[in-house]
C-alpha cells in the first residue's frame, strides 16, 4: 500500500485529512479533504461524496476545517447522523478515527490513510492502492493515463496544435464559439463574429445585417447591427452593401466570393461597393435549417489583399455558428421574458388571493377571531374550522395560510362533499395509470400538490371511513401511497379542515372515526354566523359593492339609507356568501347611481321592526300557527306597502314575475287602499 508520501502529502497535516467510506461489506472511496474547500455528503449526484441509500437526505450533512479542526455539520437530513454511535445535533469537532454512519454505510475520519489500514480496516488496502489524487477511485476504476485543465484549441497560437491553417481555424472557431455563448445580446454577439473574422481574415471592412421580425428574405429589410473597420479606414462612414448581392445570397441561401465587382453590373447598380472601394467580398447567409436571419458581409479594399476559398469556408462556418448562437440567444431572452410575466402573473394572483382571504369587520366577533388567526397562524398545528354553511370557512383557512411560514407554498383546497368514495381516494392521494376505469394516466393528488405548502378540506365529516383511515395516517406523519401505486410518498403539509356537520353526533353513529377526530381537534375556530356580527354588514356590503362594481364597470355609489336598513335587519340564512350573491345581483339590477330596496332580491324576508310592533323573535313566534297562505298575503301587502306599491319593484324583492304577483293579489282579493294613485 502506499504511503502519505507517495502522494507528497504531510503525515501529519492538520490541513489534510480523508474520509473513508464503506459499508457493512466492504470499504468502497477515499475522499481527501481539502481546507478552504466544503465536502458535501448526501444522496444527491451533485455532492462530493454520494452515499447510495434512500436514508440518506439529499444534502445530509458537510465536512469543512475552521482554525485548524475539522467541523461535521448537520444540514437539517431526515434521519440524522450518527458519529461513534452518538446522533449528531449540531457542529461536532471530527477527530482521528471517528466513524460518521448514515444509514448502512459509514465514513471513517483519518489524517493517516496507513493508520487507518494498520488497524485492521479490511479490504482498505485494495481502495488506497488505486487512489490517485484528490479525487475518489472505486477499486474497479480504469486507470487514467492524461490529465488536461484545457482543450489544446485554446491555445492562442498554431504552435501547440499544428502548422496547418485547418487546424488554426479549428481552433479559433472553438474559442469564437465559446466566446459567443457569452453574449447576453444580439448586438454584443454581432460585435464578437466579427471581431473573430477581423483576427482571423484579412479583411478591411465587415458588416453584420439582419432581417425584421418577420424574418421574411428581402433585401430592403435589412438592418445593419455590427460594423467594424481596421484602424486605417476608422473614419470611413458605412455605405449601404448592394441590394443586388444580398438578393443574390437571401434568394439561394448560400454564401459568395466575389472579386473584379466594378465590372459586374449586377453588384455595382448601387455604386454603394464601388464607393467602398471593394476589390473583393464574401457574402454569407446567416441560417440554419427552419430560418434565415441576415447576411454577413466582409470587404477588402485594397488591391493586394484578395480572399480565397479558404476564407469563404471559414466565414460560412462562423456565419452558421453565429445562427445558432443567435436562436438560443433568442430564445432564452423569450423564456427570460416569459418567467418575468409568468412571476408577475403569480404575484397578481397571490397578491389576489391574499385580498381576497381578508376577513372584513371590526365586531367583537370578528376581532376575536383575528386574534385567534394570529396565534395559530405562525404554528404548524392541524385546525379544524367549524361554522355553517357561507360563513366564510375557506377565508379563515387562506388567512391561516398566509400568515404562516407556509406563505411562499402552494394552498390547496378540496370539496370532500363533492366526489364519490373512490374518487375522493383518487383526489386526495393520486392514481396511477390504469388503476382503475378511467384513469388514462399517473395524477398527483391534492397531498402531493401541498407539500410544503396547506391543504384545506372542506366538508371533511363527508369522507368515507375507508378514506379517513388512510387520511389519519397521512395526518400521523406516515408515507401513502397513489392508488394502483406501490411506492410510498411523503410530503410536508398542513391540513386546515372545515366541517358544518355535528361530528361529534357522527361519532356515535359510527360515521365518523374518533381517532381522526382527536387527531384534527389540535386547535378549533368556531365561526360566528353573521347573524352573530350584524354591526360588521354595511362594512362586508361596501366592500362587495366596490369589488363587483370594479369587475362589471357598473357606476354605482352606495346603498340607499332604506336598502342599508334592510340588509341589516334581515337574518341572513345563508350568511356572508348570502349577501355577497345578493350584493353581486342587485349591481346587476340597479338602475340608477344608488342601489334601492327594489333592487335587493331576497329569498326569505323576516318582517322587521318598521312592520311590526313586535320584535323579530315575536314576530317569529307569532306567526307559527299562522297558515302558509295568510303569512304569504301579509307578506305581499308589507312588500307594497314598503316600496309604495310599485308592483314592478315588489315582484323584484319578492323574487316573483310582475305577473304572478297580479295573479297573487287577485287571489287574495287585495287592492291598494283609496288614499293616493297606484305607481305602475
Amino acid at each position: 500500500m502506499p504511503s502519505d508520501s507517495d502522494w507528497n502529502i504531510p503525515a501529519d497535516s492538520s490541513e489534510t485529512a480523508y474520509l473513508i467510506l464503506r459499508d457493512e461489506l466492504k470499504w468502497r472511496n477515499v475522499f481527501r479533504l481539502t481546507a478552504g474547500q466544503v465536502t458535501t455528503v448526501g444522496r444527491a449526484p451533485t455532492n462530493r461524496v454520494v452515499i447510495p441509500d434512500d436514508i440518506c437526505s439529499r444534502n445530509h450533512c458537510e465536512v469543512f476545517q475552521v482554525n485548524g479542526e475539522w467541523i461535521l455539520r448537520e444540514l437539517g437530513s431526515r434521519n440524522g447522523t450518527l458519529i461513534d454511535g452518538t446522533r449528531v445535533t449540531e457542529d461536532w469537532t471530527l477527530s482521528d478515527g471517528d466513524q460518521v454512519q448514515i444509514g448502512e454505510f459509514f465514513l471513517v475520519f483519518t489524517h493517516e490513510l496507513s493508520k487507518a489500514s494498520e488497524e485492521g480496516s479490511s479490504g482498505l488496502d485494495e481502495v488506497t492502492d488505486t487512489y490517485d489524487g484528490p479525487e475518489a477511485l472505486d477499486a474497479t476504476a480504469p486507470e487514467i493515463l492524461h490529465r488536461r485543465n484545457r482543450t489544446r484549441f485554446h491555445a492562442g497560437t498554431g504552435d501547440d496544435i499544428g502548422r496547418d491553417r485547418t487546424s488554426q481555424e479549428l481552433a479559433d472557431l472553438y474559442r469564437l464559439a465559446l466566446e459567443m455563448g457569452s453574449a447576453n445580446d444580439s448586438n454584443q454577439l454581432a460585435d464578437i463574429v466579427l471581431k473573430g473574422l477581423f483576427e482571423n481574415i484579412r479583411v478591411d471592412i465587415g458588416a453584420i445585417l439582419l432581417l425584421g421580425e418577420d424574418k421574411k428574405p428581402r433585401p430592403n429589410q435589412l438592418a445593419i447591427t455590427a460594423y467594424q473597420t481596421r484602424e486605417d479606414l476608422e473614419n470611413k462612414s458605412y455605405e449601404k452593401v448592394s441590394t443586388s448581392l444580398s438578393s443574390i445570397v437571401l434568394t439561394n441561401q448560400e454564401a459568395v466570393l466575389a472579386r473584379d465587382i466594378k465590372d459586374d453590373a449586377r453588384l455595382s447598380e448601387t455604386g454603394s461597393l464601388e464607393k467602398l472601394q471593394a476589390r473583393s467580398v464574401i457574402c454569407a447567409p446567416i441560417r440554419t435549417p427552419d430560418s434565415i436571419h441576415g447576411v454577413l458581409h466582409l470587404y477588402t479594399t485594397k488591391g493586394n489583399r484578395v480572399l480565397e476559398v479558404e476564407d469563404l469556408e471559414y466565414t460560412l462556418a462562423v456565419a452558421d455558428q453565429f445562427a445558432l448562437a443567435l436562436e438560443n440567444l433568442q430564445h432564452r431572452e423569450q423564456l427570460k421574458d416569459g418567467l418575468e410575466r409568468a412571476k408577475n402573473e403569480a404575484e397578481g394572483l397571490r397578491t389576489q388571493l391574499g385580498m381576497q382571504s381578508e376577513l372584513i369587520g371590526t365586531s367583537p366577533a370578528m376581532q376575536s377571531l383575528k386574534e385567534l388567526i394570529e396565534r395559530i397562524a405562525p404554528t404548524d398545528a392541524t385546525v379544524l374550522v367549524r361554522g355553517e354553511s357561507g360563513v366564510g370557512k375557506e377565508l379563515v383557512s387562506r388567512a391561516i395560510h398566509f400568515g404562516s411560514d407556509r406563505r411562499n407554498g402552494p394552498f390547496v383546497c378540496m370539496n370532500c362533499a363533492a366526489l364519490s368514495e373512490t374518487l375522493l381516494e383518487s383526489e386526495l392521494f393520486g392514481h396511477e395509470k390504469g388503476s382503475f376505469t378511467g384513469a388514462v394516466g399517473r395524477k398527483l393528488g391534492k397531498f402531493e400538490q401541498a407539500n410544503r405548502g396547506t391543504l384545506f378540506l372542506d366538508e371533511v365529516g363527508e369522507m368515507s371511513l375507508q378514506v379517513q383511515a388512510k387520511f389519519l395516517r397521512v395526518l400521523e406523519g406516515h408515507p401513502f401511497e397513489r392508488v394502483g401505486g406501490g411506492g410510498e410518498i411523503q410530503v410536508d403539509v398542513r391540513v386546515v379542515a372545515a366541517t358544518n356537520r355535528d361530528l361529534e353526533k357522527a361519532i356515535e353513529e359510527k360515521k365518523f372515526r374518533q381517532d381522526l377526530f382527536y387527531r384534527l381537534f389540535v386547535v378549533e375556530v368556531a365561526m360566528p354566523t353573521l347573524r352573530d356580527h350584524a354591526t360588521d354588514i354595511p362594512m362586508l356590503a361596501t366592500h362587495f359593492l366596490n369589488r363587483f362594481v370594479e369587475r362589471t364597470g357598473r357606476k354605482i355609489t352606495g346603498f340607499s339609507d332604506e336598502t342599508m336598513t334592510l340588509l341589516t335587519e334581515y337574518e341572513w340564512p345563508g350568511n356572508v356568501r348570502e349577501l355577497q350573491n345578493t350584493i353581486d345581483r342587485a349591481v346587476i339590477l340597479a338602475r340608477g347611481e344608488r342601489i334601492e330596496v327594489g333592487d335587493i332580491q331576497l329569498a326569505t324576508l323576516t318582517p322587521t321592526a318598521a312592520n311590526t310592533n313586535t320584535g323579530s323573535s315575536e314576530a317569529k313566534a307569532a306567526n307559527r300557527d299562522v297558515t302558509l297562505e295568510r303569512l304569504e298575503r301579509e307578506h305581499i301587502l308589507a312588500t307594497l306597502e314598503r316600496t309604495g306599491w310599485n308592483k314592478s319593484m315588489a315582484a323584484q324583492v319578492l323574487g316573483i314575475e310582475r305577473s304572478t304577483l297580479d295573479r297573487k293579489l287577485k287571489r287574495y282579493k287585495v287592492s291598494r287602499p283609496p288614499k293616493g294613485d297606484e305607481n305602475n
